[in-house]
């Protein structure tokens, strides 16, 4: 039972006809969409959400919680609740992988040979397999002269680009350290195609290596300098003067660039699109953006020129804004959430039950602290410090049986210990660590009513736990005189909706990234004929939730425009 996507954005029309309808359904939530879990306890933020929603969510399983997000909905709630998550997927941008073959000329990805991928996890090399095959065909269809991987990170896609597509690459990332590990690595690299050159008779074969620029681009027009050199001599290992930037020059190397940009944070991606249009050597921009809690947005920063939202005139005449809880929200993934087990699911429910409680605590005796200051990631470390030191010890004993499991996860408060503020977890060299996972995948299977009995006592134990770490963090001191019983005791009745109020919030995720994609899609079709730009997903969504790209280009060469919307 499902809405599917209804609206298009072929067009600036249709793009600004899909944004109004989310502008319209996104009003009346503003309560949830802008509120501070942290503050659940404290502001009762429970009593906004509708009655009948929270006693039906009350006796639904975790995995039907975890699928709200997605759009799923189950027959018998009530049909405001339907309405409510099937209206919200029909307006959400389709993530299903597109057909990439039928998008782009001569789109030929390959597996990357183990030298290549050193060092990359599942997801991130299956994303610089897809990306460095579109780029390639883009750069091919643009007769571009080089590639400019920005934000390039330790230069994955940049050393595939180069390596492996023979393209010419310029890596630019605000970080030395990984400039520095960009230039290691493609040694490395080097040396290995050397070998096979030489092995196999082409020596004279010249090899493309990328280059590296260390510069923190702050500006629009700081990229744009970068794109504008006249000849690129050896690499920049600081930020220099736009000035001494002209002077090392990048256009040498070719009057047509493409930028490209594997998850490029926050404003990053915003300028790239930006610099396609006001650098005449870029040609074409790919761009798949991240990190939207940190774009800047008119009237919630400091005033300045640029802005990372909104881009285009179509939402600033809706006189939307988002303001940075939205902005947050809309890094959350429908299709992490989908994947998470019971237990995981749990796990994270609590740990933001227990954040919103420790605020009450700081509220109550530590008022002078503020709103909701940041603590680090130590609840979900105190965990995963627990459950490594239960199954490690069940390893080490040889008891790690089934029968065992559920009585070993029920004693948690006995092997819990905290880590504080400089302290970092030890890793265990006996080789143990490497299965944890397993391990606990195996105790989640076989956790039962025994544990469900105490689980009273053992939440107060970690919450406890979970305070005194969080003081230390904040370099307060713990006092005698902190009732975290009576805290504990006050909140717990409603700990069980915190769930509930999450799932419905974050099923705002990824509409809400929705309609900051559609923001810069719109920018790109208001500049008329001068563009063709087109949006789609093009990673699987199971493997890297954050898929969507948005290329765009000065009309030369052919990528399909009518494949924008879905």
């Amino acid at each position: 039972m499902a809405k599917q996507c209804k609206y298009s954005c072929d067009t600036a029309a249709e793009t600004l006809e899909w944004i109004k309808a989310i502008a319209d359904f996104i009003k009346p939530f503003s309560f949830l969409i802008n509120a501070h879990v942290v503050n659940f306890f404290k502001d009762r933020l429970w009593e906004a959400v509708d009655e009948d929603w929270l006693q039906c969510l009350s006796n639904e399983s975790v995995e039907s919680l975890l699928l709200i997000p997605s759009g799923i909905v189950q027959d018998h709630w009530p049909t405001s609740l339907k309405e409510f998550v099937l209206t919200l997927k029909s307006l959400v941008y389709p993530r299903e992988q597109a057909d990439l073959k039928k998008v782009f000329p001569n789109f030929q990805p390959t597996s990357l040979n183990s030298v290549l991928a050193q060092g990359m996890n599942l997801k991130k090399k299956h994303e610089v397999e897809v990306l460095s095959a579109i780029v390639s065909s883009v750069a091919s269809a643009m007769r571009a002269d080089a590639v400019i991987d920005v934000g390039a990170g330790q230069g994955y896609l940049a050393q595939v680009l180069a390596f492996e597509h023979q393209l010419s690459v310029v890596a630019i990332d605000a970080c030395s350290h990984h400039g520095k590990v960009t230039n290691a690595r493609a040694e490395r690299i080097k040396k290995h195609y050397m070998a096979q050159m030489r092995k196999f008779g082409s020596g004279n074969q010249r090899l493309n290596v990328p280059q590296t620029i260390t510069c923190n681009i702050m500006s629009l027009e700081t990229l744009k300098s970068l794109t504008t050199m006249s000849s690129h001599k050896g690499d920049v290992e600081q930020p220099k003067p736009i000035e001494q930037d002209l002077e090392l020059g990048l256009a040498g190397r070719g009057s047509s660039l493409v930028l490209a940009g594997l998850h490029a944070c926050g404003d990053l991606s915003v300028t790239m699109l930006k610099t396609l249009l006001e650098c005449e050597e870029v040609r074409a921009v790919i761009s798949i953006g991240c990190c939207y809690n940190l774009l800047t947005e008119e009237g919630f920063t400091n005033a300045q020129i640029q802005y990372g939202f909104p881009m285009s005139c179509g939402v600033k005449s809706v006189n939307l804004s988002l303001g940075k809880s939205s902005r947050d929200l809309a890094c959350q993934s429908a299709e992490r959430w989908k994947s998470l087990g019971k237990d995981a699911g749990l796990h994270n429910f609590e740990l933001h039950a227990f954040r919103a409680a420790f605020q009450m605590v700081l509220h109550k005796y530590f008022p002078e602290v503020g709103t909701s200051p940041s603590i680090g990631r130590q609840g979900k470390a105190l965990r995963r410090k627990q459950q490594r030191k239960i199954i490690e010890s069940e390893l080490q004993a040889e008891e790690s049986t089934y029968s065992d499991l559920p009585q070993m996860a029920c004693n948690m408060d006995e092997a819990c210990s905290v880590t504080h503020s400089g302290e970092s977890e030890a890793v265990n060299t006996s080789g143990i660590r490497s299965d944890v996972d397993a391990l606990f995948t195996k105790m989640s299977l076989h956790t039962g009513s025994t544990c469900e009995r105490t689980t009273s006592t053992d939440k107060y134990s970690l919450f406890e736990k979970f305070c005194q770490s969080g003081l230390c963090r904040l370099g307060l001191k713990p006092s005698d005189n902190i009732n975290f019983h009576g805290i504990w005791k006050g909140v717990e009745p409603y700990v069980s909706l915190i769930g509930i109020y999450w799932s419905l919030r974050a099923a705002f995720g990824p509409l809400l990234e929705t309609l900051i994609l559609l923001d810069r899609l719109l920018f790109l079709q208001e500049q008329g004929d001068v563009l063709e730009s087109v949006m789609l997903p093009i990673f699987d969504p199971a493997i890297s939730p954050r898929n969507v790209t948005i290329i765009a280009k000065k009309p030369d060469a052919g990528i399909s425009s009518h494949h924008s919307s879905r």
